[in-house]
């Protein structure tokens, strides 16, 4: 709002399939499989976490929670402003009721709360929206470190629609969205205050999904969203391939699993 940033040419963002700007994971030693040597003759890799001795420049753990599924996440402050970030540690927590989780770490601003974990608490309302392989440079630039007062759905370039049963708005441009209320926050302490996360869960009271994203068979298709997903360093990959494996459970055990894994339509 008020901000004459142009940030599609700001920012650029280049996908070649699944990997953008890949940054060199072995660093200052090589790659490991060539220098084992320099790794004490160690034949594969093994380090501690709390002492961090991976020889690596780069901590390989994220690189090895993978994939992980974005949650684009649109909030509104308590004075009307949209707010619209991507966060990589999103999960889905339980299906009877739907609910979702973000850990959000602490803003690089004197490490206080993110707007959009802020904007949650003060409101009690979220949208997640799917990111998608189309969208990919929206979510990078709606990721970029601005102000409370600047409405990141604007500069992205994106389209706010509204939503049917909460306050801040979707994404247009997204094919999914959920609808959420806020359960609650927990804060996960970290070794530093800026490394602590905050645990936000909240309950999908309302789903919309794109008519066109759906098969003659009334499945979602995953294939033609093409879900945008996180890896490591500056990595990302998105879904383009599929293929089932049901339990080898029988009868009754069968019936049950099936009814948590393939989410059978029931109502209350």
């Amino acid at each position: 709002m008020g901000v004459e940033i142009n940030y599609h040419n700001f920012f650029s963002l280049t996908l070649s399939k699944a990997v953008i700007l890949h940054a060199c994971p072995y660093g200052r030693y090589g790659s490991p499989w060539t220098n084992k040597k320099q790794r004490g003759g160690r034949e594969n890799m093994f380090y501690e976490t709390e002492k961090n001795n991976h020889g690596l420049d780069f901590n390989p753990f994220k690189s090895l929670v993978i994939p992980r599924p974005i949650g684009w996440l649109s909030t509104l402050s308590p004075e009307g402003v949209v707010n619209l970030a991507p966060y990589s540690q999103f999960i889905m927590l339980n299906f009877d009721p739907p609910c979702v989780m973000i850990s959000s770490g602490a803003h690089p601003d004197n490490n206080r709360l993110k707007d959009t974990v802020r904007n949650i608490e003060q409101t009690g309302e979220f949208v997640f929206n799917m990111a998608t392989y189309d969208l990919r440079e929206a979510v990078n630039i709606s990721s970029t470190f601005v102000g409370p007062e600047v409405d990141e759905m604007e500069i992205a370039g994106l389209t706010a629609a509204p939503s049917k049963l909460v306050k801040p708005p979707r994404v247009a441009e997204s094919p999914v969205h959920f609808e959420c209320k806020w359960l609650n926050t927990m804060t996960l302490p970290g070794y530093k205050p800026e490394t602590n996360a905050s645990l936000v869960m909240g309950q999908v009271i309302a789903i919309h999904i794109d008519d066109d994203y759906l098969t003659p068979e009334g499945r979602v298709d995953v294939l033609k969203i093409r879900p945008l997903a996180r890896l490591g360093y500056y990595d990302y990959t998105s879904v383009e391939s599929v293929f089932e494996m049901a339990p080898l459970d029988k009868g009754e055990m069968a019936a049950r699993r099936r009814k948590g894994l393939v989410g059978e339509a029931i109502a209350r």
